[in-house]
Order: C-alpha cells, then structure tokens, then sequence
C-alpha cells in the first residue's frame, strides 16, 4: 500500500511513502502526527520562511513515522472555489504557489526527506476525477497550470505524482499517465527532470500506453494493471527492457537520494550533507510552531469597530466573552480526504480564550447554530450487547453463506473496522441503546457498500450496489450521510449488516457512521440561548465555518453557502451586539451575506491541531493576524468566474484560458468599470493586520542590461499605526499599453512578485521585491517562451485592488526557443546524488 520493495542483495531497503499535505502519517496509523493548518493558510502568510519552516517539519515527522517520500505538496491551482480540495491547494495564483511549493520542497529535501510533487497536471477539480478530460489550450497550460511544476522541478524536486484525470492540449487527449507529450515531452526531456514520476493510487489503467507515457512507479502494488501485465508486456515486445531501465534508474535515485540504497560495503547511512536534523524533534517546538503559523495566516478581513485585539486585553482589564457556533465548540481543524491524519493534539477555543482572557473575565460558550446534517456519534456507553447483555455493541463476522467466523463485543467503535480477512464478506452490528430519557430520539447508521439497517424491526436502510475502489477515489466512505429514524420508549434495537469492501490497492475496511441525537433544545432555541449571551456580553465572538461533510477530498462544493443555519446565527448576534468578531473557520471560499452587518471578520482557515490556541492568542493581542488572501473571495455566487467543474461529456473545458482566479475579476473590472455590481467581498492579496500602512516610493533596481531577465522593485513603506506589524509588499505585473488589442488573451494585471517585512510603530523599511523573467514572457507553439515589446507597469500595493505605487519598465522583445536538454550519456550529478 505505501511501500516499495527492497533488494536486500544491492542494499536496497524499501522505500516507504505517505500521505500530506497537512502532516505525516505513520503508514500503520499506530501513532499521532502533528496536523498542521491547511496548504491554503500557509499560502495566506505569503511568506516563504514560513513555507520552509513547513518543509522542516514535513522532514522531521517523516523520520518520526520512518516514511522517505511524502506525498506533498500539491500545486494545482484554485481554479474554482467548490473545488472540493481547494483548501489543499496553496492559491488561485501560479507564481505565489510555486514560491510556496519551493520553500516547502526544498527545505524537506535539504533534511533528507523526499517530496512528491501532486497532481501533474490540470486535476483542478474533484467531480468525475478519475474519468474528466481537462481540455486546455497550450499556452494555458505553460504560463499557468504547468508554471508551479516547472519552478519545482528547476528547484530539484526528486519525486512528482500523475493525476487521475486526462488532458487535451489540443494535440494530444490522453489520460496523464499515458500523456507521452506531456510526462516524458515536457516533463523529462525538456525541464530536465531526473526524479521519480509515481502513479496516484490505482490511477494506472494501462500497461504499455503508461510505460511509454512516463510513468515509472505504479502505486500501489503489486495489484493493479502491472502487476501481471509488466512482464507479459515486455515479453511480447509491448515494452522494451530499455524502457524499464530509465524507470529503475529513477527508483535507484529516488532511493539513495533518502538514504534507502546503501550498497554492500558502504556504511554510509545518508548522502553527503543529508544527515537527520533536530530541528522539531520535541513536540514543543512542533506546538510552537504550529501554534504561530495558524495565528499568522489569519486574515483579517474587515475591522471597523476596532476590535482587534479585543477591548482592554492588553490592560488586563476583566472582560465577558460570549464565544458561539458551532464551530466554536467543535472547530473544522482539518480536511476531509487522504491528507486526514491523527493529531498529537487538539487546542479549542474555549479553554484557550479562558486561559487567555485577563484574571475575572467570564466566557460564556454556546454552540447556537447546527452546521452538520449528520447526528452526533452514537455514545456506545449507551449500549448493551442484545445477545450477552454486556455493555457495548455486538459484532459479528460472516462468510459468503452467512456464517458467523468470529463474534465479540465492542465498547468502542471509530466509524471503521480493517481487521479483515479475505473469507469475511459481511459484519453484522447489533446493540440495544438506551432511549430512556424522556423525548424523541434519532438513530442511524451511514454506510457505503450492500447493506440493510433495522430498527425496532423496521428496515430504515438498505442498499445493493456493491463498494469497489471507486468509494475511495470518489471519498464516499469517508462522510457517510446517515440513514435515520426517530425513537421513543426506553430502548430500541439497531441492527446493520454491512459489506466487507475489498478494493483493488487497498486494505479491507467495513464503514459504519453510527449516530444518535438525544433529545434536547430545538435549534431555534439554540438560537435564542446564543443571541441571549449576545446580549449579555462585552465582546461576541462567533465562530463559523464549513465542515467535513464540505470540504473533503472525492467530492466538490455543490454551493458557497455556510452549512446549516450559521448565516441566521451571525444576524442575530450582530443585532444584539454591535461589539462581534465573526471568525470563520474554513479552507475554501463560502459567502459572508451578512458581511456589511459586522464590524470584525477574521478568516482563521482550517487552522489544524493549535486552532483554538492560535485564535486566542489573535483575539488577545499575542500574534497579529497577518494573512493575506491566496483567492479571491466573492460575494455573490453568481458572479464567480468558474462556478463549477462538471464535466460536459467527459470534459472540463477550460475556456478562461488565462484569466484563472483574481484575472477573471480584473478582466471584468476593466471591461465594467468599478462600479460594476459584480465585485468581490475581498480582493486577491487582502489583508488588514492590525496596523496601517503607507507607500510611500518605489523605484527600479539597477535596470539589467537586458530588462528582459527581469527587474527587482525596491518599496519604501511606512508603519503609520500604533503597533508593530508585517506588511506583504505586492508587485503587480501590467501589460504595454495596446496589449489588449495585440494580445487579447493576456491578463489585464498579475502577480508578479512579493516580499514579507516586520515594522515597528512609525518606522520605514525598504523591501526589494523580484519580478522574475517569467513573469514578462508568453508562451507561444512555434517560438517558445518570448517577451513582447513595451513599456510594462510593475505596481506595488497591498492587494490586487489597492494598487500605490507604480514603477515603469521598458522592455525589448526576447525569444528563448524551448529545447530539450542536452543529456550526458553518463550519469550527470544533482546535489551530491548519481
């Protein structure tokens, strides 16, 4: 499942690999991992040394788990905002994603540590993933959707991943693992790229189209299409002995690249300059770390009332709280999907804002809003075994004739049973759960796969189609909606009898989501309890967001809207108390309707294990809240530039072309005007802190001799407010004048370049700011990367819509005809490694 195999006779050990982005888990699952915040809150800090600090720590728990190859980071692009991975994306923006995806790669790889670099290339969207054809236009796919990959593989990335999806560049429509164009065309032969090409799971379809595509590693094994197909392939001449070598040639390299091939003889445990660091060793530096890094990547969007940090904190002055939402009793730490990991820990907010607030405050907490459509788990304390009367769940294992193998009883129960054998092909879970306290009951069971679920003898389920590999590709076991029925009385009898999946590459696994909802407060009254602390309080903070039935891996967003009744939440307790702080606790874009109604909104992410940590130390004045958005956010769902990715016949169409993200909205601002109705709720690059800012010059760097190898931008700032803060000094690309009638399809601006600076109180820094080559150029079929003539506008600012300073670059036109590299017939060398 995540190993590849040693030959013990060479001193090759196998190479072990795991899932990222948002930590490393121990491939057995039998330990904890530190969970980190989302990839889209690493980007929000735009600051590479974090980035670094996150490829470290990548390093340092791989060793922990012993993993060599993580499968991180993944820089496909923020291409529309219900993409149901958004939040393991870094940013709608190529160049902000690949200074991100860098850091990231290259401090890991520094420390030993291998990263895979996913998804190559286009698998932007999760609907139909397996099966879609992303139909790009090559330019498109050069100057935006393949630019992170290239920068990476300029950086020296030892590992890249294939999609699932396919791709039309308009000569060649292949899945990507058999794309030849593009995986051994442009990958290989041109970038120069030695590493390992390593299939996603179960993504190989084919034997020979594959091979010769330029896959190296299907994974994993030994099911799958070349389990028995490699051999018989290379026996009938479908693949050549020559073909195989490069691809062993990759392995090897990948394997003494991370310390797995140490032939006979040498005792050398690492490559040169390779060796384990200390760096995160104990879980306080990981806290620590952690704990910055989500304070750092919050966003703050508005804050009229200047609540920021709350009123009196810093005198120590008592203050009462009330903290609400649901997400503020149960926060959203992390994504759905394969980048789920156990965490070392978990902070909420609640203890940590009690922790923080001043000696005599008072927190009130109320949940106030329902955001999950499922009940809460069912507490299996509540139960009894019906056959031995012991407390617990009866579970039994059955054969193909319905017979029981095995039988016991469980008193705890996580959603998931793996201890399978290939003769158990139904569990049967039965238990009679307590319902005596007075009121109705809600009971259920979700499942993936054949199965029938009863209750009190009255079948409430049931289902025939049968679970393959396609649940996991698809994440359908990993959300189960339940099946319910409402109960009275003092106990009811829950009986389900589930399938055993086996799917191809995977472990066995029988899913059973088992849920009960106690009677209690409706959610009107829920809503009534918020609003009443509301009112009581000296500052309301409400906590809201979206949820893993939302946000996960295998499935996009149908809708931007907040889950449940959080929208009716936040009016209410903005009308009772004109001190709120909304914080919202979500990887991806969703609407704020009731955004013009609050004062204080934060954008605290998917914040991982230090979430209620890194809010508390926000709200009380510990750590600014620096973040800048990597997407825009919209306001309104109709004017979203890509409101889905459903594939029309098989294909995404990627008709925008250049425009992904903030250059749609641009195209359209400079198309409407300002006063167009369809503006964004926040612009790409946004971010207030909690100080001001002023711009105050910029000039140009000692113009190279040929401007068309780029040009860097020195910005002086000033800090105008109070406090110390960090400011992220934006430079925004803009075309020659004519350009739009020349070159229609270019971009009306984009990023270009950005740098990260800490000020004190009124005090200037000067920030030098790159724009790389890249940045000027185009991609065109016949001619290669080029750089049209004129005069480019580089302007700073603080977002994409709060441009200052403008600095004008004249450029002359410059052609680099692509070509692929020259390569020794011997073995080049790259860092030390043959």
């Amino acid at each position: 499942m995540w190993s590849t195999r040693g030959i013990e006779r060479i001193g090759l050990a196998p190479v072990v690999m795991s899932d990222g982005p948002v930590g490393v888990r121990r491939p057995d699952g039998s330990s904890s991992s530190a969970m980190l915040p989302a990839p889209s809150a690493l980007a929000a800090t735009w600051d590479v040394g974090a980035a670094r600090g996150v490829g470290r720590l990548f390093a340092a728990e791989a060793r922990r788990h012993g993993v060599h190859l993580v499968l991180a980071p993944q820089v496909n692009l923020q291409r529309t905002p219900v993409a149901g991975r958004h939040f393991e994306c870094y940013s709608e923006d190529p160049h902000l994603t690949a200074e991100v995806a860098v850091a990231v790669v290259t401090a890991a790889q520094e420390d030993g540590v291998g990263m895979c670099v996913k998804h190559y290339v286009a698998n932007d969207s999760e609907t139909d993933r397996t099966r879609y054809l992303a139909r790009v236009d090559p330019r498109t796919l050069r100057e935006v959707y393949l630019a992170p990959f290239e920068r990476l593989v300029a950086a020296g990335a030892w590992s890249v991943m294939g999609a699932y999806s396919g791709v039309d560049d308009g000569t060649t429509a292949a899945q990507v693992l058999e794309h030849r164009p593009l995986l051994t065309g442009v990958l290989k032969d041109e970038w120069g790229f030695d590493g390992l090409v390593v299939s996603d799971w179960v993504a190989t379809r084919s034997v020979a189209p594959a091979v010769r595509g330029g896959l190296d590693l299907q994974m994993p094994g030994p099911d799958g299409a070349w389990g028995d197909g490699l051999g018989a392939a290379l026996e009938t001449g479908a693949v050549t002995e020559a073909d195989l070598d490069d691809k062993v040639r990759r392995l090897l390299r990948l394997a003494h690249r991370v310390g797995r091939l140490t032939p006979p003889g040498d005792d050398a445990a690492y490559p040169a300059g390779r060796a384990p660091r200390p760096a995160f060793a104990v879980p306080e530096a990981r806290e620590t770390f952690l704990r910055e890094l989500a304070a750092r990547s919050t966003v703050v969007l508005q804050d009229r009332a200047g609540l920021l940090p709350l009123p009196g904190v810093e005198n120590r002055a008592p203050l009462r709280v009330a903290l609400l939402g649901a997400a503020a009793v149960e926060p959203f730490f992390q994504g759905g999907g394969s980048s789920f990991v156990v965490p070392d820990r978990l902070s909420y907010p609640a203890p940590a804002l009690a922790e923080a607030l001043p000696e005599g405050s008072h927190l009130d907490v109320v949940a106030g809003s329902r955001a999950l459509r499922n009940p809460p788990p069912l507490d299996l304390d509540r139960c009894t075994d019906p056959v031995t009367g012991a407390p617990g769940m009866r579970l039994e294992v059955l054969d193909r004739t319905g017979a029981v193998r095995r039988a016991e009883t469980r008193t705890r129960w996580d959603g998931w049973m793996t201890d399978l054998h290939a003769e158990d092909v139904t569990v049967r879970l039965s238990a009679r759960v307590d319902v005596a306290e007075p009121g109705v009951h809600e009971i259920g069971v979700g499942t993936v796969g054949v199965h029938r679920v009863v209750l009190d003898g009255h079948e409430i389920a049931a289902g025939d189609v049968v679970a393959t590999e396609d649940v996991i590709l698809a994440s359908a076991h990993n959300h189960p909606v339940a099946a319910t029925a409402r109960v009275t009385g003092s106990s009811a009898e829950l009986v389900a009898e589930l399938q055993v999946v086996h799917p191809v590459g995977y472990d066995r696994f029988v899913r059973a989501q088992l849920v009960h909802r106690r009677p209690g407060p409706s959610a009107e009254q829920e809503l009534d309890a918020a609003e009443q602390a509301a009112r009581a309080a000296d500052v309301a903070v409400v906590v809201v967001g979206t949820t893993h039935e939302v946000e996960s891996e295998g499935f996009d967003r149908t809708d931007l809207g907040l889950p449940g009744n959080q929208d009716e939440l936040v009016r209410r307790v903005a009308a009772a108390n004109p001190r709120t702080v909304v914080v919202v606790n979500a990887g991806a874009p969703v609407l704020l309707p009731w955004l013009a109604e609050v004062p204080t909104v934060l954008w605290a992410w998917l914040p991982g294990q230090e979430a209620g940590a890194a809010l508390a130390d926000v709200l009380t004045g510990v750590t600014e809240p620096s973040g800048r958005l990597p997407w825009t956010l919209p306001a309104r769902a109709e004017d979203v530039p890509v409101p889905h990715a459903v594939p029309t016949d098989g294909v995404v169409d990627y008709t925008e072309r250049l425009d992904v993200g903030y250059r749609a909205w641009e195209r359209r601002r400079d198309t409407d005007g300002t006063a167009s109705r369809q503006e964004p709720a926040a612009p790409f690059g946004h971010g207030l802190g909690w100080t001001t800012w002023s711009y105050e010059a910029a000039e140009l760097l000692d113009p190279p001799a040929d401007p068309a190898a780029g040009a860097v931008v020195r910005v002086r700032v000033r800090n105008t407010g109070p406090r110390s803060g960090r400011e992220v000094v934006q430079v925004y690309v803009e075309p020659p004048a004519g350009t739009a009638v020349r070159d229609p399809a270019r971009p009306v601006r984009w990023l270009g370049g950005f740098a990260v600076v800490d000020v004190a109180p009124g005090g200037t820094a000067e920030v030098d700011v790159t724009v790389p080559r890249r940045a000027l150029q185009t991609w065109d079929a016949h001619a290669g990367w080029t750089t049209p003539s004129g005069t480019y506008r580089l302007v700073a600012g603080r977002s994409v819509r709060d441009l200052r300073c403008p600095v004008d670059v004249p450029v002359h036109g410059a052609t680099d005809r692509p070509s692929p590299q020259e390569r020794s017939t011997e073995e080049h060398v790259q860092g030390g490694t043959p």
